[in-house]
């Protein structure tokens, strides 16, 4: 099988026929010149601990098998141990056989402090010892936790790219960026933005990464108004000053699902003056649209309203028609889900086995009156 060092567009499509026979047609998308399964498996959750470590490698390499083919992490998620289970999981994979490298995309993100393994007794002491006297970080560039320096991403890619086991990483955020707009004014945040993706575009060049872009909260999703609310077309533009019309920023990720909807619903972004939703707009712009939160932590795995289960059908349980709302939107990409457990995968990847939603079943999710 291929050794290639990232997913490529001939492996993701290999892939995507592959496992044809498993699920329905629609369940992969082109994002990027890649076939991306439209449910992916995020690993946000979970104690720091073995166990738990064992039960993500396992849901990792059930979900290769069961179609999903994006996997999404952050170098804080469990304190490192996220990016290390999926690690773990893609070399059993690959030295199996079961999958090449070329066929899988892995994301992650760097940007709030990771500390290593479990949390520490003295978290300022870490920081200090590990962060600021090394000069990895000047506390300058420091909010809260959260930083995005070239000099700190450069440290926080390395970690991660050792981590995952992986010579490239296809797709590496910015891990909420709006976090600075807490700590500096919208001038000062947009040059830390332009030095972050100088660096981002330097690391594609390398090969370190494929896509960069941002992975956000509140930013995309806030009222025009808000200190935290982030312009796509702003991050675009600063992008292309960047990297010219062949920048690598295209992949951002925010919150979306039936209680979150309003990357659907508010026209809080504009592309050349026209009012638009965030999934409107980063259609325009050509950027691929990761959503997470699409069971919300399980909040929507059970007892969702009658008329959801009406309009979307084909599907046995709540879970599942929480994460086809999220796939069958017009402008998603891929629904990542937080899948720890291998019978929880199971579950979810039944939803694969159907295509998504057509957009006149979708629509009637907007018309209900028990909204």
């Amino acid at each position: 099988m291929s050794k290639a060092n990232g997913a490529t567009p001939d492996g993701t499509k290999r892939y995507a026929e592959r496992m044809s026979a498993v699920t329905a047609q629609g369940h992969f998308q082109l994002q990027q010149q890649l076939c991306m399964s439209t449910i992916g498996l995020g690993t946000y959750l979970g104690h720091w601990d073995d166990r738990t470590d064992k039960m993500y490698q396992e849901a990792v390499k059930r979900a290769i098998e069961l179609g999903s083919n994006v996997f999404d992490s952050a170098i804080n998620y469990r304190f490192q141990r996220s990016e290390r289970a999926i690690g773990a999981a893609l070399k059993h994979v690959f030295d199996a056989g079961r999958a090449a490298r070329d066929e899988i995309i892995v994301a992650t993100k760097g940007g709030f402090f990771p500390f290593d393994g479990e949390p520490p007794r003295d978290a300022r002491g870490w920081v200090m010892e590990n962060l600021i006297n090394t000069g990895i970080a000047d506390p300058l560039d420091i909010v809260d936790s959260h930083c995005m320096s070239p000099g700190y991403l450069e440290d926080q890619l390395s970690r991660s790219l050792k981590n995952l086991g992986l010579e490239t990483i296809d797709i590496y955020y910015i891990h909420n960026p709006e976090a600075q707009l807490e700590g500096v004014e919208r001038y000062e945040f947009i040059k830390r933005v332009r030095a972050a993706f100088e660096f981002l575009e330097s690391a594609a060049t390398d090969g370190r990464i494929q896509f960069y872009g941002t992975a956000t909260w509140n930013g995309y999703r806030g009222p025009l108004r808000s200190r935290d609310y982030l312009s796509l077309a702003d991050m675009f533009e600063v992008a292309r000053e960047v990297g010219g019309e062949q920048h690598r920023f295209r992949v951002i990720q925010l919150p979306f699902n039936l209680a979150m909807p309003e990357a659907l619903t508010s026209a809080n972004q504009a592309v050349d003056g026209e009012p638009l939703s965030t999934l409107e707009a980063a259609g325009r712009l050509d950027i691929t649209v990761m959503c997470s939160a699409s069971i919300y932590q399980a909040k929507l795995a059970h007892n969702l309203p009658p008329f959801v289960a009406e309009a979307l059908k084909g599907m046995s349980t709540d879970a599942q028609r929480a994460i086809q709302f999220v796939r069958s939107a017009p402008g998603v990409g891929t629904a990542l889900v937080g899948m720890s457990q291998r019978s929880h995968v199971e579950e979810n990847m039944m939803v694969a086995k159907v295509p998504p939603a057509p957009i006149e079943e979708f629509l009637k999710m907007f018309s209900n009156p028990e909204q």
